[in-house]
């Protein structure tokens, strides 16, 4: 017979909903973008479209302020240098299209929090992630102390990163590890490690790509480099062919004014006989 737990109970209206695979959800996210992703970040696409894929077809995921301020955050992180300029936009969209979610819905709640979170400090984030101070995820952060089967995903760990960062924390793991303990356990009444784990991850794909976006840009400065030397030997050579032409001229020129003496003076010396 059916489950009769409350989890069940909950959501047994969902049985039978149909749910895309991961492989289709990325296949529609490379159908509606178009254009190849460069070879440096396909990995990591890939990552981030297949786990927002399986975050928000979760039964229990509930978008939130800090959530939607983590994915725009991680989105910024990982193709502020993407090389192709003109089509990172349409690298985002046809990820958020590809996950059914409304880009303009996320980036106004990260736009709400980036406002909110002016002039706070550690101490007033917290207050507000306990419920006690408003702020645009009060009534989330309420429900969730709440919902026992409220669900943690790794977003909304970066968005609390993105929190610290603004609040002053030093961005490296040890500093921020602390921190998401605090906020969490104490704040939200949740557990705290996955989100830890989650923080670690984040600076380590950051230190990666830092690592990338330099490397790029030694590649970036040995092709210059190559181009100024290409040129600088096309315009050397272009020297060479030009003072090879003034020289052979200059013989062209001596050559004919020489045939045009010896022939008039052969014309004088023929008239004086005569």
């Amino acid at each position: 017979g059916a489950a009769q737990t409350p989890f069940a109970e909950r959501f047994r209206h969902l049985k039978g909903t149909k749910v895309k695979t991961v492989g289709e959800a990325f296949a529609s996210f490379t159908a509606i973008c178009g254009t190849p992703i460069n070879a440096l970040y396909k990995n990591m696409m890939t990552d981030i479209v297949g786990t927002t894929h399986l975050t928000v077809v979760n039964a229990r995921f509930v978008r939130d302020p800090i959530w939607s301020l983590g994915m725009i955050t991680a989105l910024d992180l990982l193709l502020k240098n993407y090389p192709d300029v003109e089509n990172r936009g349409k690298i985002v969209a046809s990820l958020f299209e590809a996950v059914d979610l409304s880009e303009e819905d996320v980036r106004a709640d990260a736009a709400s929090m980036k406002e909110w979170i002016v002039g706070k400090s550690k101490d007033d984030v917290m207050a507000a992630l306990v419920g006690e101070a408003d702020s645009p995820f009060k009534s989330a952060v309420l429900s969730a102390k709440e919902d026992e089967y409220w669900m943690y995903s790794r977003f909304f760990g970066i968005g609390l990163v993105a929190l610290m960062d603004e609040v002053g924390v030093e961005m490296n793991a040890d500093d921020v590890y602390p921190v998401m303990e605090q906020w969490m356990k104490d704040g939200l009444g949740k557990s705290h490690f996955t989100a830890c784990s989650d923080s670690d991850t984040y600076f380590k794909i950051k230190s990666k790509l830092d690592m990338m976006e330099t490397m790029m840009k030694e590649i970036e400065i040995r092709e210059k480099k190559r181009m100024a030397e290409r040129l600088e030997e096309k315009a050397e050579a272009a020297i060479r062919k030009a003072e090879r032409d003034a020289e052979m001229q200059k013989e062209i020129e001596a050559e004919a004014s020489s045939t045009t003496t010896t022939t008039t003076t052969t014309t004088t010396k023929e008239e004086t006989t005569a």
